[in-house]
């Protein structure tokens, strides 16, 4: 990470409420322009960008505004329409462009709305680059010549060549006939990928969240909100269910009895499988917050566990410099990074499907091999930012939790890098003493914040 301070990146692009600077049209039309200034400048020869979006109505207004920046500074633009965030990092590299663009705000509501780029290997952009964007967006916007200017067109076979790509990252010989799935869209960019995916591969799809409206992208379905889901898999008698987020990059599955099968889980099977066939290359990665059941049963297979902070981005970092393949949150983002170059919720769904028609097994049978730790997880909203885990009162509160929870278990305070919260999480193999240390610590980091608060204040 560039020790240089950014104004408008996040760890996954700019995300924000739609109407609110930066993310309102007059930024995006230069913000497009901006990158399409970087990117001419690092590539001889005419460029060309694709842009893809979800399904949120906003997506209309902004993708005009990135076509029209991106245009003033000479760049060509291929336009994907509705198109999930892996397949856009997929097409990037097919179509040898210089930069994807996602148009996005992943599983937030529809109010939201985002845009993240990739470079043109189909990963996340470097620091750097995203840095000099930046500096960009300080100039006055000068449009190139007439004829210099961009050219726009669609590209009207995206989703089928998408599809076909999903496909061919499981072997040719799984078929998955007879099993009956429910897939959930979430309203959003998989509604007209994933069941063809799923059905092509001879499984019986039923479909819940492919009605986007512009509207209930992410409302009470997918892979944030997995009820109906489950109601639908016990409704069906499915064998299992299949959870994506609004653009496609998380999965959470449902298994045969209705019981959700989360991110850590669906990792676990992931990595049994390609361990037993040799295809395991590495450690696994976690995040800070990975269930520790998740770290035992990995190293439980003889295999590695490496933990980063949360977020895919640091996931893929870790994988890289590692030479590994395999890395997961508990929210669902999967790496595969042997089949593609970022989370995606399809191939990671695939990958555990294909663990069932090998082994025979139902998913509840996949996923016994790993006992899942209680985990409670308290937010203590601040009045300010405060360094809590430098103040005395809150150290002494971990210590007595770490002290009674032993090698079974652990404490973690992380800042939200989005809100001004605190996330308390403790974790261990009895669930009354794992929420009564939770609260225990959340309540001293409370009142130990506001002390701190008023003596600075004094």
């Amino acid at each position: 990470m560039s020790e240089r301070k950014r104004k408008y990146f996040g760890t996954d692009g700019i995300r924000g409420t739609v109407g609110e600077h930066p993310i309102t049209p007059d930024f995006v039309m230069k913000l497009g322009w901006a990158a399409g200034r970087v990117l001419a400048a690092h590539a001889p020869g005419r460029q060309k960008v694709i842009i893809g979006k979800d399904t949120r109505v906003s997506g209309y207004m902004f993708e005009s505004a990135l076509e029209a920046g991106l245009s003033a500074a000479g760049i060509d633009i291929h336009l994907l329409g509705p198109m999930p965030t892996p397949g856009i990092a997929y097409l990037t590299r097919t179509f040898h462009a210089q930069a994807g663009i996602v148009i996005s705000a992943s599983h937030n509501p529809f109010d939201d709305n985002g845009i993240k780029f990739f470079s043109h290997a189909g990963t996340k952009l470097p620091d750097d680059i995203e840095l000099e964007i930046e500096a960009e967006l300080e100039k006055p916007l000068q449009t190139v010549p007439s004829r210099e200017l961009g050219k726009a067109r669609r590209v009207e076979d995206a989703a089928g060549r998408y599809i076909e790509f999903c496909k061919g990252t499981v072997r040719s010989s799984i078929n998955l006939a007879g099993l009956r799935i429910v897939v959930d869209c979430a309203h959003g960019a998989t509604y007209h990928i994933a069941p063809a995916v799923f059905a092509e591969l001879g499984a019986q799809v039923i479909t819940l969240g492919n009605a986007p409206d512009g509207f209930n992208i992410n409302h009470e379905c997918g892979a944030t909100d997995a009820r109906a889901l489950v109601v639908a898999v016990r409704q069906h008698k499915a064998d299992v269910g299949i959870a994506l987020d609004g653009d496609g990059d998380r999965l959470i599955m449902v298994d045969e009895h209705g019981e959700v099968v989360d991110g850590d889980e669906l990792t676990f099977i992931i990595a049994r499988r390609r361990h037993n066939t040799g295809a395991l290359r590495g450690s696994v990665v976690g995040t800070q917050m990975s269930n520790l059941g998740l770290e035992q049963a990995i190293r439980t297979l003889g295999l590695g566990f490496e933990r980063v902070k949360v977020g895919d981005r640091y996931i893929l970092e870790r994988l890289k410099e590692g030479g590994w393949t395999l890395g997961g949150e508990s929210s669902g983002h999967i790496i595969c990074l042997d089949l593609t170059t970022t989370g995606d919720g399809i191939i990671s769904a695939l990958q555990v499907l294909e663990a069932m028609a090998a082994s025979e097994q139902t998913l509840a049978t996949l996923k016994s091999g790993m006992q899942k730790f209680p985990q409670t997880l308290v937010n203590v909203r601040m009045a300010q930012k405060v360094d809590v885990q430098s103040l005395p009162d809150v150290q002494r509160a971990v210590a007595q939790a770490e002290s009674r929870l032993g090698n079974s278990g652990r404490v973690l305070l992380r800042p939200s890098g989005t809100e001004p919260v605190i996330r308390v999480m403790v974790e261990g193999r009895d669930h009354s003493l794992v929420e009564e240390l939770a609260n225990d610590i959340a309540r001293k980091v409370e009142t130990a914040a506001r002390v701190a608060v008023a003596e600075a204040a004094a």
